[in-house]
């Protein structure tokens, strides 16, 4: 069992608790199915977001999913001149069988642009 590292991304069409909710949402669960994950797998996750999201904390929704043992942190994403607005972001550590290679990054509603190189 190893360590790994899972990056995502989620664009918000608009700064509403309900919207930034349901992404975050979206995204936790993708993470989840895409690297074959169980809750219990889940070391921490460090959620990001731009400064145009202030409706919610996107640790709400991992809460909402049953992560309420698991270390959730939020933090405010840089701002960048011309960077994309509207963006949940996630670092997830957790035990995997997983090689490094093999880890599914998550991009979803348009972040794919953030990271075509990872972005599956």
């Amino acid at each position: 069992m190893s360590v790994r590292a899972i990056r995502g991304a989620v664009q918000v069409e608009a700064d509403e608790r309900e919207q930034v909710l349901d992404a975050t949402r979206e995204l936790v669960e993708e993470v989840i199915r895409a690297n074959a994950l169980s809750l219990d797998d889940f070391i921490s996750v460090l959620f990001t977001s731009t400064h145009d999201l202030v409706s919610e904390f996107p640790a709400v929704a991992a809460r909402e999913l049953g992560m309420g043992d698991v270390p959730l942190m939020c933090a405010r994403e840089l701002e960048i001149d011309g960077s994309m607005p509207r963006v949940v972001r996630l670092m997830a550590h957790v035990e995997t069988r997983l090689a490094r290679a093999e880890v599914r990054h998550v991009y979803l509603r348009g972040a794919q642009a953030l990271r075509r190189d990872i972005a599956q």
